[in-house]
Parts: structure tokens; sequence; C-alpha cells
């Protein structure tokens, strides 16, 4: 595709409506194995008939996205309680090139490739999928996925933006679903014991956290130019406003606020997630936000060089976050106690005041994190126990919302008062309505 005009209003959405009651092949076995034991057919079949990793007993997953993440992370997920059955991408070569990764390890050529999303998620036997779009496309998928009855493994954060990020909680609650945010830190043991420590009073009520993200970029102009062969521009951009190819489809998109949040939203799902983890504030938010930062001056990106958010809790509590140079410590997250306590951890470095701290055990009876698995191990689990996983979708919009509220402070230069419960800001019509935006037809979240 190379005509770079506005389509306008694209080609018709041919995603069919999806059947609320389908059951999953998991289901079905266990209702055929009920309707036989009524007939008098044997209900226990032995692993010598079908062998115990058998595709009938595997957890059927396919991969939306397959750019560096998205191979990534189906890299974690081909073992061999998994059956990778089909790969979409709008890009003819990462598609071929995630169909050959799939065929490789299975030894054949049966993995399907889609270059079309909609026609992905018409599928009805497949249980789960792992999403790893740009963000502008997650709070789509992760709406139309769990309507279609998909599980999802979806990558941070969990949407564009809080509108579409309460649209993906509220449709995986309603639909069963079972989500895993790729908030992977949650699944490691120095992030969990961190949060132990601060959850369980080793520093005493936490009054300030500091939250070090990496530091900006500020590119270059980025001229128009043509689309590259195999890559559908038009559906690349899905959702968002429509403006011509520049370059950006792959990864420098993160820095353009049409698509991403820049490297304050791109890393919000880490280390303020764990921040409001260890503060039991999973279900809540701030009630005050203001912002500062450097913006791009020309050129396509746009978002902040350098930032630093500042927010108020409802408790009194206080969080900044800020790019790493910023930050006396950096990269990470550390909680401010009382008489001088704190505790900081990053994904290279953890340290304490007082230094033991790192070093007190959890004792019987107190908050405890016993996973003890791979980040994708828990979903998998979670897919077949239909138990919440470490990373849910409530949290996720959460440590967004700290993001993107920031963003918006920044771009008004102005204070926002931030309702966490209905979801709102207050007494700002201009600023309540970048909470969220009309998504281009004919995509929408209804």
């Amino acid at each position: 595709m190379t005509d770079q005009a506005n389509p306008g209003t694209g080609a018709t959405n041919h995603l069919s409506p999806p059947t609320l009651h389908q059951h999953s092949r998991r289901e079905f076995l266990k209702l055929a194995a009920t309707s036989a034991a009524a007939i008098g057919f044997p209900t226990i079949v032995p692993s010598s008939v079908f062998g115990a990793n058998a595709p009938s007993n595997r957890i059927a997953m396919a991969g939306i996205g397959l750019g560096a993440m998205g191979m990534s992370n189906m890299a974690s997920f081909l073992r061999d309680d998994v059956q990778w059955v089909a790969v979409c991408d709008v890009d003819q070569h990462n598609l071929s090139r995630a169909k050959r990764r799939v065929d490789q390890h299975y030894g054949n050529h049966d993995c399907a490739t889609y270059g079309d999303l909609r026609d992905l998620l018409q599928r009805r036997d497949i249980d789960a999928i792992s999403l790893a779009t740009p963000d502008h496309w997650h709070g789509w998928v992760g709406v139309h996925a769990a309507r279609c009855g998909f599980d999802i493994y979806g990558e941070k954060p969990i949407a564009h933006n809080i509108r579409e990020a309460r649209a993906v909680v509220n449709a995986v609650k309603q639909h069963g679903r079972i989500w895993q945010t790729g908030s992977w830190q949650r699944s490691t043991p120095e992030f969990q014991h961190a949060v132990e420590l601060v959850r369980n009073g080793r520093i005493g009520k936490v009054s300030h956290v500091e939250i070090g993200l990496p530091d900006g970029s500020a590119g270059e102009p980025a001229p128009v130019a043509p689309v590259p062969a195999g890559l559908d521009w038009d559906l690349w951009l899905g959702p968002a406003p429509w403006q011509p190819y520049r370059g950006t489809a792959h990864w420098d998109w993160r820095w353009v606020l049409d698509w991403g949040g820049g490297q304050l939203n791109d890393w919000i799902g880490h280390h303020c997630d764990i921040a409001l983890w260890a503060m039991d504030m999973d279900h809540t938010g701030p009630v005050e936000v203001t912002g500062e930062g450097t913006f791009p001056t020309q050129g396509l990106w746009d978002a902040p060089i350098t930032y630093k958010v500042d927010c108020v809790f409802e408790n009194g509590a206080t969080m900044t976050v800020a790019n790493e140079s910023q930050l006396e410590l950096g990269r990470g997250t550390r909680w401010f106690g009382e008489d001088g306590k704190w505790i900081h951890v990053s994904r290279s470095a953890r340290s304490s005041n007082p230094g033991h701290l790192w070093d007190d055990v959890i004792e019987p009876g107190e908050f405890r994190v016993l996973r003890g698995v791979s980040h994708q191990e828990d979903f998998l689990h979670g897919v077949r126990t239909r138990r919440q996983t470490i990373a849910p979708p409530e949290p996720a919009l959460r440590a967004l919302t700290v993001g993107s509220l920031g963003l918006i402070a920044m771009r008004l230069g102005r204070k926002i008062q931030w309702d966490p419960v209905r979801e709102e800001i207050i007494n700002d019509p201009v600023a309540n309505q970048m909470v969220g935006r009309v998504q281009r037809e004919p995509w929408s979240l209804i």
C-alpha cells in the first residue's frame, strides 16, 4: 500500500457479533465427558490414547502484533503445554518471520497467518492471545478479544488512554476472561520482596514515593515517505487519527502521542505498578496531579523529553514520577516511610535505609506474594483454573492513570483535580476530554 491519501472511513468492520455462550475446547471436553457418562461411555481416557501433551490438552494460543516484544513473548509461550496456532501482523515481514519461528518449533507448516486481526478474532478454536501491538491498538483489541471469548496476555500499558483502559477492564470482567498485563516485574523475587516489606510496615507508614523512568528522546524531523512493501499503513493506524507514513511503524511510534506515551507511559506500567501494589492502591488513584516537562519543538515526535509528575493521594501520601536523570537513585521505585526509613528497588539494584531491611524475613500471617512462577506460566495457570493472575487489568489501569494525567497536566500547564472513583477530571472540561478520544472510523469500542 503506497497511497498516502486519507482513506476516510476505511474498510467495513467485518467482525461479527461474538457468541457470548461459546465453549472453549476444554469446556467442550468436560461437557463431552458428562454426556458420555450419561449414556454409559467411559469418562476416563488414559494418556496413552491421546498423549499427555496431545493438542487437545494444550492451550491454543495466537499472537497479535509480532514485533520485538511480540516475538519475545511468543518465545516464552512456545512450550509443551501450549499449541501456538496463528500469528497476526499488518507487516508481512513480521508475519513471515513469526510463522517461520512457530513452524520451526513444531516441525511443520501449520501456523496460520492473518494480516487483519478481525479475521483472527473470528476463530473459535483459540483459547488465548498474546497482544503486543503498538499502544493505540491495545484498547480496541482488548475489548473485542474479551467479547469474542479469548483470554489475553496484554502488553503494558493496558491501553492508550484512561477511557480505553477502563473499557478493557470492564470487558474482561463482563465476559469472564483471564487477563495478564505484561508488567512482569510482579513475577520477580526482588520486586515481590520489596512489596512485601512495604506492605508489612518495615518502613512504617509510606509518606512519599519516587519513581524513576528512562529519559526521553528528542528525535528528528521525519518527512513523508513511501509506505514499505508489505505494510498495511491504514490498518496499522487503525483507531488512531490519520496521518501519512513517516518511517515510524516499528519502535519509534512510542515517541508520538497519537500512538504511545513516550518513556513516561511506556514504563509507567512497570515501576508505578510496583509502587501502587506496595501501597495497596491497586484500585484507586491520586486526587491531584501536576506536571512539567520539555517537548520536541520540531518533527514528528511529540512525547516529553524530560518530565516530572507530582501526585497527591487521598490519604496524604505523595508521589513523584520523573525521568531518571532528575532523581538521586535514578531508575526504579523508592518508598519513604517513617524515621528516615526507605526502600529502593530497580532491575539492577536494591538498597534501603537502614541497610538490613532487605534481609528481613516475612513471617507467617504477614502479607505474602506466593506465586514463584514466571509471568507467562502464571497466565497459563489462570487460563486453566480461571484464577486471577498476578497482574490483572485494574492495577494496570491505575498505573496508566498516573502517567496519563501527568501528560495532560504537562500539556495544559495546569494542575489536575482527579476523582479516582468516577474517573473524571473535576471542574476542567477541556482537560477531561483528554482522558479519552474518539476512535477513527470504522473502529469503535462499542
